[in-house]
C-alpha cells in the first residue's frame, strides 16, 4: 500500500493511498481516532475500514492528521483536524476527477470529523461512522444530514454508551430523503478488542446493499 505525502496548512501530511481498479473508481476517506488517546492511520479499526473500500474497488485514503506519525504540525482540538480532512479529501478528488462517488468513513474522533467533513462537501454519497463519541462532542451541526450512512457501535461501549448515539440517530431519522442505519453489536466496547470480524461483516454488507442500491 503506497506511502504518499499530502502538503497540509501545517506541513506535509503521512497517508497509505490503494488507487482504484478503473479511472471513473469511486473513492473513500478514512479517518483515524482522537491523536490525544493514541489514534493513528493504522489502528485496527481504520485499517480494517480502508481495506473494505480497497476490496470493493475504491480508491481509498487513510492518513494521519497533524502531530501523529511524519504528519507534522499540532493537536488543534478538531479544528486544525478538520481542515487536515478537507485537505486529504481534495487531494483523492484531484487525484480521481471522474469519481463515480464519494464517501467518508471515521473511526471514534475519526467519525465526529468525518461527519463535520459531509457537511461542507455536499457531493459525498455515503458515510460509514463507527463508535462516534456524540457523548463527548456536539453532534447538533447534523441539521440536516445530506447523505446516508451507517453507525455501527458496542452495546458494551461504556466510553459512549449506546444511548447517545440513538439520541442522534433518532434525530436524523427524521429528516426526509436519506436512510441512517444504526447496527449494535452485541458484547463490543468502544475499541473492538476481539470484535474487528464484527465491523468487516457489517460495514461490509451495508456496503454491498449500498452498492447494489446504487452501482459506483
Amino acid at each position: 500500500m503506497p506511502e504518499v505525502i499530502l502538503p497540509g496548512a501545517s506541513g506535509r501530511i503521512e497517508g497509505r493511498y490503494s488507487p482504484g481498479k478503473r479511472p471513473n473508481a469511486p473513492i473513500a476517506l478514512i479517518l483515524h481516532p482522537h491523536p490525544k488517546a493514541g489514534g493513528h492511520m493504522n489502528n485496527p479499526v481504520t485499517v480494517t475500514l480502508h481495506q473494505l473500500f480497497q476490496q470493493r474497488g475504491f480508491a481509498t485514503l487513510r492518513y494521519n492528521s497533524r502531530g501523529v506519525g511524519k504528519s507534522q504540525g499540532e493537536f488543534d482540538s478538531g479544528i486544525g483536524e478538520l481542515a487536515d480532512a478537507a485537505t486529504a479529501l481534495d487531494w483523492l478528488q484531484s487525484n480521481n476527477p471522474g469519481a463515480s462517488q464519494t464517501w467518508v468513513g471515521g473511526y471514534q474522533f475519526g467519525a465526529y470529523i468525518g461527519m463535520q467533513l459531509l457537511m461542507r462537501r455536499p457531493e459525498t454519497d455515503g458515510f460509514i461512522s463507527v463508535s462516534p463519541p456524540s457523548n463527548m462532542y456536539d453532534f447538533s451541526f447534523l441539521a440536516p444530514c445530506p447523505a446516508s450512512g451507517l453507525f455501527l457501535h458496542g452495546t458494551a461501549d461504556t466510553v459512549v454508551p449506546p444511548a447517545e448515539v440513538e439520541r442522534v440517530v433518532n434525530k436524523l431519522r427524521t429528516q426526509k430523503g436519506i436512510i441512517i442505519d444504526y447496527e449494535l453489536e452485541e458484547g463490543a466496547s468502544h475499541f473492538w478488542q476481539d470484535h474487528i470480524s464484527a465491523v468487516e461483516r457489517r460495514v461490509g454488507a451495508y456496503l454491498d446493499k449500498r452498492l447494489e442500491e446504487k452501482p459506483a
